[in-house]
């Protein structure tokens, strides 16, 4: 049986949209059938080549880590007690060797030697693939959420869930603190909500350089929004007090990961307060040093999510507290959709849906 694919040949190229045999799933493997794959920034820098000194890469691959499907057929040694059958509805993150300290603690998405779908041969931009049966999650019925609100989950969702999470426990945000949630694209729309969810009663502003993605914040709960593009930070600073009746900040989640957004982020917090970063368009942090040391500032790498925060995720979407902003996307439109993400033109999240 074949199957649609856009595959990655190569560094800078357009993807390759083909017909390719449908995989075999090994043993302990379930083949998922793709309902939805979100489409990531990530994605787009995979292609244009951010990840080349990072990770090794064996063409040709098949982006797409963001993916929602069912169950179509089950290896011969999956066990029962998986409770898994063909129909259910499923969704993943990543997955490790099982082996090391951070798979011991259930972080495998920091395992060095783990595995991540989109970044090998299967990945969400084909029809089906195999995934290992360990790290399914299914979800409850037969119905459930439908796969383009449930893809963007498994790490748009996903990711400023655990970024909060992270500022939440080390006693950031609560009454009277203000949080704000820098860049309001795919990760950031969610942050929003998740800051409302999980601040404790603090203020949520929100950053962006448009007032669409604004208008988006606005919509999800923020109590304010500040348009920052062409500002300098004194600007900002005085924007930011006029709205909240503070000049800084206790706590910021950043979801650009520009240097720019980072730089900003840092000028405005208050002594004690904290950064967590979760958006990668840079590849570098520039902050001033004796501010970070006198001021007591910290400073959080937060990387995508484990298992259990994708079920705390889906609990939360299953109780409808989550709002979603997707865009449909056409398999014969990907590369177009890759493009309109690099220049930032997509609100919310894109999401191939199967037809």
């Amino acid at each position: 049986m074949k199957m649609r694919a856009a595959r990655m040949y190569g560094y800078k190229q357009p993807l390759r949209l083909e017909e390719i045999d449908v995989p075999t799933p090994g043993p302990e493997e379930v083949l998922v059938r793709v309902g939805g794959a979100g489409m990531c920034r990530t994605d787009f820098q995979l292609v244009d080549g951010y990840f080349d000194t990072g990770l090794s890469m064996d063409f040709p691959i098949t982006p797409g880590h963001e993916v929602a499907g069912w169950v179509d057929g089950i290896g011969s040694a999956v066990p029962k007690s998986a409770r898994l059958a063909e129909g259910d509805q499923v969704v993943f993150g990543s997955w490790g060797d099982g082996a090391c300290r951070q798979c011991h603690e259930g972080n495998e998405q920091l395992c060095a030697h783990g595995v991540w779908a989109g970044f090998g041969r299967h990945g969400g931009y084909q029809e089906y693939m195999p995934v290992d049966y360990r790290y399914l999650i299914k979800m409850p019925g037969r119905g459930g959420l439908s796969p383009e609100t449930l893809a963007p989950l498994t790490d748009a969702g996903l990711t400023p869930y655990r970024g909060l999470k992270k500022l939440r426990n080390a006693g950031h945000l609560g009454p009277g603190r203000t949080v704000a949630v820098s860049g309001i694209g795919g990760l950031g729309s969610y942050a929003v909500q998740y800051a409302k969810l999980l601040g404790g009663g603090a203020t949520v502003v929100a950053f962006a350089r448009s007032d669409e993605k604004l208008k988006i914040a606005a919509d999800n709960g923020a109590d304010h929004v500040v348009n920052v593009r062409d500002k300098d930070t004194d600007t900002v600073r005085v924007e930011l007090e006029s709205a909240t009746g503070r000049a800084e900040l206790d706590a910021v989640i950043d979801c650009a990961g520009s240097a720019e957004s980072i730089r900003l982020a840092f000028s405005l917090l208050a002594a004690e307060g904290a950064v967590a970063s979760v958006g990668l368009i840079g590849n570098r942090v520039d902050i001033p040093l004796f501010p970070l040391v006198a001021r007591e500032y910290t400073y959080y790498g937060s990387f995508w999510g484990n298992y259990n925060d994708l079920t705390e995720v889906l609990a939360l979407a299953r109780a409808g507290q989550i709002t979603h902003s997707v865009t449909r996307v056409r398999f014969d439109d990907v590369n177009d959709t890759l493009e309109a993400i690099a220049r930032g033109d997509i609100l919310g999240r894109a999401v191939i849906v199967y037809d």
